[in-house]
This record gives C-alpha cells, structure tokens and sequence, in this order.
C-alpha cells in the first residue's frame, strides 16, 4: 500500500486505464463472448488514449470526443474495406482529419491519435469475419463503455490526482534550484550543456505548474484547496524569485576568489532546493514535516576578497537574494501543517489562470491556411499513410499494411526534431517489443496473453510522454496480440512487424521534409509576441500602484510563456538542415536577456511590496516612470538594419556605497538602470534575428 501510495500520477492512470479496459474485457466476453469482446476492445483501447491525468470536467470533454472520432474511423475502413484503392484515399482523409484536431492545441494530442489507432484495429479484422456494422457497433460498445469507466475513475482518483499534480510542480521548482546551481559551474565545457538543461527544466516547470494550477485552482472550496493553493502561488512566486538569484553573477569574475563565492552561492541553492524536495515528499506521503533551519546569511563571512575589493559590495545583495528564496521555501513549509491561509486571489480569479477546455471550431476555422502549421502536418499526415498504405499492398507482405500505416503514424510529428527522437525510440521499442512476443508465443496461454495485453496497455499509456522507447514496446506487444486475438490464424509475423517498422520510420523520416514549417518563417511573430508580452508585464510592474492582483499575475505568465515558446524554436531549429535554421546565437540572446529582464522586474517587485515604506515617494515615482518609458520604447520590433546592443551601464563601479539593507534607494535606481539596458539587447537582438531570417 505504501508502494502504490508513492506512485506517480501518470502511473497511477496508466494502471486505471488498464483496470478499465480488462474490466470491459471481461463483462464484454461473458455476456456476447470473446470475438465480440476483442471488437470491443479496439473502441475501448482507443477512447483511453484520451484518459490522461484529468479534472473529471476535462476527462468529461476529451475521451468521448476519442470514442466518437474512433467509431466514425473505424466504420469508414470497415465499410471501405472491399475497395482497396478507396481505401488507400479513406485512410489519407482520416489522418487529415485526425491532424486536423491539432487546431485545438495540446489538450487534443491525444484525442488526435485516436482515429488512426482506430483504422489500424479495423484494418486487422478479417473481412469475412464480420459486417462493417457490427463492427462498428462494437466499437461503439467498447468506447463507450470506456466514457463510463473513466469518469468514475476520474472521479476517485481526482484527489489523489490534484495533489500529486502539486508535488509533480514542486518537484519541478526544486529541480530548478539545482539547474541554476550547475549553471554557476566555473566549468567552461559544461556551460553549454548546463544551460541547455536548465532551458529543459524551465520548460517541464512551465508545463508541470500550468498542470498543476488545472487541478488546484478548479478545485472546490475546502481547507485542503485553500492550503493547496496557497502553496501554488507561493510556488509561482519562488520561480520568479529564482530568476533572479542569477543577477550580478558575472560581476564576480573569473578568478579564484569569484569561483570560491560562485560555488557557496551554488551551494546554498542546492540545499534551498533539497528542503523544497522535502517538502514535496511530505505533500505526497501526508506526513508531519519536521523543518530544519537552513541559514544563508553567513554565506560570505569567509570570503577571500580582500576588504578593498569592489565585488564585496555585492556580497549582501545576493546573500539577501538567497535569504529571501531560503524564507520563501520555508513559508511553504510551514503552509504543510498549518491552518490554512486565505488566498491572495480568489477562487473566481483564480479560474482565469486554469487552461481553457472545450472545441470551439473557431479555432478549426482559422488554420485552413497553407501557412498553418497544423493544415501544413494534416496535409503531410494524409500523404504519408496513405503512400504507406499503397506501398504495403506491392510489398511481399501485403496481408497486413496495417501494420506500415501504424509505423508511420507513430513516428511522423508536427516538427522535424520530434520525428527524428520518435524514430529512434519506434525502431528500437519495436524489436524490444517484438523479442517479448516472440518469448510468450511458445507459451500457448490465452491467460496469460490476456494479462500481458492489458499490462502492456497500461504501460504504453502511462509512459507516453516519460519514457517513449517504454511505450513503443509496449505498444508493439498489445498490437501484436490484439491483431493476434482478433485473427488468430494470422499469426505473429515478427519478421514482417520488424520489416514495417523500419520502412514506416524511414517514410515518416523522408515525408518531414513534405510542407515542412521551418521554425525560421514563424521566428518573426515569436519574438513580436515575446517583445509584446514582457512590455506589458513591465508596465504593469513599474507603476505607481502596482498591487499583487490578478493581471500583474497574469501578465507575468503570459511572459514566461512567451520566453518558453522561443526556447522551444531553439531546441526544434538545431534538428532543421542548416540552410533554414534560425539565427540561434541571436534568438539565445533574446532568451538570455530577457530572462534578466524577467528577473530584473522580479527585484523591483519584490523592493515595492517588501520595502516600499522605505523609498521616497516622489523619487521612486520618477524613478519608475522613466523605466516605463524606456522599456515601452525599447521593447518593440524595428524595421530597418539593426542596432548594435548598447554598452553595459552596471558594472562594478555602479555598485552603490550603502549595502541593501542600510539604504535600499540607491540599488532601486540602479537596477532599473540595469533593466532598461537588458530591455534594449531584447530589441537589439531580436531585431538581428528577424533582419538574418529574412535574408536567408
């Protein structure tokens, strides 16, 4: 019990989902008998696709949206079947429509998948051996039987659900504290690589809070929602708060004395890191944390700069940097065993922060482009299986082109980055897959093959978004034994699956460079919007009022987001053929000044709301009203050749006399002067990147 209570939330759902399908398995067998069952089970196996780890709303909106895409999949091959070259064509608009469903962003992944899964069940089914119609109406069966069980799934597992979610995002932060700290590595060669891993964590922490924000802030009034999202918000904040432990770093040096304080800075956040890390494990296990001072303020009593060394005037800034995210962290935990705080948003505002559900064919409308990326993949999605399909009927093992469709749906994705990374992982999980079916094929146990099947179903839909060379051969094992049950005479044909699988990589590799969508012609409306997005954060920080509300809130994710979108343009880009890639030297600084850009605001917030009392009021109010301006000129795309970035205002001999805590003014007026100029290397370097795309 204590095992399954440590669970993880994906595995957790990849085993009701697998619970689910053997249950229907089982009901289905005795009451109509075991083939009307394994008709069932295409229905079911394919509306689970859409049963990920959900608000029982959203669970309620996505799996009978795969069910119905999955019937009407299922009853067009079926009824196609005898016309094998209408069939070719029927396959092809099913892709296009399946792709199509992208239009809706990343909630319809899933639900996408689903009528190609579907057309390659029905494909397997002999055709003698059933009508279309009863075919179909199986399938209906099955999936809808499925729309019933996860419901009631959802239902007890959205407890569980919402507070793993929560631990899966403080996790996420903790691993962030642990990024930075090896990004302050003095290594050169591991520079690159930790800062490419630190863009990685910041992205799965953008997703895994967003995923987060979706369980607790819909979440119904209670104490534990109260105490939950509390503790998400704080959360949110300590990200923001760690952006900016980053500041004046590079001001150090790179002699013995800057490495020494680099690493006790790396040091201390390794260890704020570990106590968010427990705190995490205690919110999973629900128990008592018991809270262990982690002090910071004595970081630099040790330094070896000598007295007269400017950067000692630095030291109390960032030792005040490193208090304030120690405190942070343990205002969190203090939140674990405490009443419960009343939120500083309310439960209507917080709704506003939860990501939108629904279709609406708006949203379908507007890609009927052929600058759509998503028209441009349904397009390239429809050549694809169907060449696939055409091809396998003039191979030497025509009997089941099922199997090539399938090897290419899996691998072929929107982007040439994420195709090459599925190809690999389809190729080699297949032959793991495939060694596994060849071992149970001598067994001759039809209970035994119907445990594997549904182990092999949970563990393809957990691990799909993990480990995807685990689902692959997953995936091989419960498609060669479903196609095995609905077909027995047909065999396992191993050396066939192999053979499909290679050749399906090798198409869904050659038919990305089909209508590809360079990163290169969208980089322009990327870096309009991130330009965009941290103006209005900006402005909405630096003025005189500012509050902690909701829009200040939301602005500040609209900017993250917008920085995590251009993060991903670099990752994808380095997959392209050199000829079309991005400026990724200028795009980075873009990422890295705005970042600082981001962390700059951060201090200035946390200067006004913690120590406003303590500013002048007449000072401050100039002081912000010409950052406001600057940033507002700054932050914009130019046309025209583009400037050269500005000179660096804030070196050492800017450092203010007073440390932060005697006088905290003069640091005020000074980061905003730091701000300003990071806001026009944004400009500077995103107006490079646009001017080099354009002459490509």
């Amino acid at each position: 019990m204590r095992l399954l209570h440590r669970l993880p939330a994906y595995a957790l759902n990849g085993i009701s989902v697998a619970l689910g399908i053997g249950l229907i398995q089982f009901l289905i067998t005795a009451l109509a008998g075991h083939h009307a069952a394994q008709l069932a089970l295409s229905g079911a196996v394919c509306a689970s696709l859409a049963d990920v780890p959900n608000t029982p709303a959203r669970t309620r909106s996505r799996v009978p949206v795969a069910a119905a895409l999955s019937l009407a999949a299922a009853l067009t091959v079926a009824l196609l079947d005898p016309f094998p070259i209408a069939l070719g064509f029927g396959i092809g608009a099913i892709a296009f429509v399946a792709m199509m469903t992208m239009a809706w962003g990343p909630r319809a992944g899933a639900v996408s998948f689903a009528p190609i899964l579907s057309l390659v069940f029905t494909m397997a089914v002999p055709e003698s051996s059933v009508s279309a119609w009863e075919l179909a109406a199986w399938n209906a069966v099955g999936g809808a039987a499925y729309c019933v069980w996860s419901l009631v799934g959802s239902a007890v597992l959205q407890r569980r659900q919402c507070t793993l979610s929560l631990v899966m995002a403080m996790r996420s932060i903790a691993d962030l504290f642990h990024l930075r700290a090896a990004v302050l590595s003095p290594d050169p060669e591991a520079a690159a690589e930790n800062m490419k891993r630190w863009l990685a964590g910041e992205a799965a922490a953008a997703d895994r809070l967003q995923t987060a924000r979706d369980f607790v802030f819909a979440a119904s009034d209670s104490p534990a929602a109260r105490r939950n999202t509390s503790i998400l918000l704080r959360l949110i904040d300590l990200r923001d708060v760690l952006l900016a432990s980053r500041l004046d770093l590079d001001l150090l040096g790179d002699d013995d004395a800057g490495h020494a304080v680099l690493n006790q800075v790396a040091a201390a956040l390794a260890r704020i890191g570990d106590a968010l890390g427990e705190a995490a494990d205690a919110v999973r296990d629900g128990t008592v944390l018991v809270v262990t001072a982690r002090p910071v303020e004595r970081l630099f009593v040790d330094t070896p700069m000598a007295a007269d060394d400017p950067r000692i005037r630095l030291l109390p800034a960032v030792a005040g940097r490193l208090t304030n995210l120690n405190d942070d962290v343990q205002r969190i935990q203090s939140l674990l065993d405490a009443d419960p705080e009343t939120p500083v948003l309310s439960r209507t505002e917080l709704q506003s922060f939860v990501a939108p559900e629904g279709w609406p064919l708006g949203a379908l409308a507007d890609q009927f482009s052929g600058t759509s990326p998503v028209f441009r993949h349904a397009v390239r999605s429809a050549l694809a299986l169907g060449c696939a399909y055409f091809i396998a009927l003039a191979s030497p093992w025509a009997s089941h082109p099922h199997w090539l469709v399938l090897g290419v749906a899996v691998v072929l994705r929107g982007n040439l980055e994420q195709t090459l990374s599925r190809r690999n992982a389809r190729v080699l999980g297949t032959l793991a897959g495939c060694v596994v079916v060849l071992t149970l094929a001598s067994l001759h146990s039809p209970v035994l093959l119907g445990a594997v099947f549904l182990f092999a179903v949970g563990t393809a839909h957990a691990f799909v978004l993990q480990r995807y060379w685990l689902t692959a051969s997953a995936a091989t094992v419960m498609a060669l034994l479903q196609a095995h049950a609905v077909h027995p005479a047909g065999g396992f044909a191993i050396t066939e699956r192999v053979a499909d699988t290679v050749l399906g990589a090798a198409l869904a590799w050659a038919f990305s460079y089909v209508l590809p969508s360079w990163e290169r012609r969208n980089l322009p409306a990327a870096l309009a919007r991130t330009l965009k997005e941290l103006s209005g954060y900006a402005a909405l920080t630096l003025s005189e009022d500012a509050a902690d509300g909701i829009q200040p809130r939301l602005a500040r994710r609209r900017a993250y987001d917008a920085l995590n979108a251009l993060s991903g343009v670099v990752q994808r880009t380095g997959a392209e053929p050199e000829a079309v890639r991005v400026p990724v030297a200028d795009v980075a600084r873009v990422l890295d000044h705005g970042q600082r850009l981001m962390a700059h605001l951060s201090v200035v917030r946390m200067i006004l709301s913690r120590r406003g009392g303590e500013l002048d009021v007449a000072e401050t109010a100039r002081a912000l009203g010409e950052a406001r301006a600057a940033l507002s000129a700054s932050l914009a795309l130019r046309e025209g050749p583009a400037e050269p970035p500005p000179s660096y205002p804030g070196g050492l001999s800017m450092l203010p006399i007073e440390a932060p805590a005697d006088d905290v003014m003069p640091w005020l007026l000074r980061r905003l002067q730091v701000l300003a100029h990071d806001a026009r290397c944004v400009q500077a370097a995103a107006n490079e990147a646009v001017a080099k795309a354009r002459r490509r």
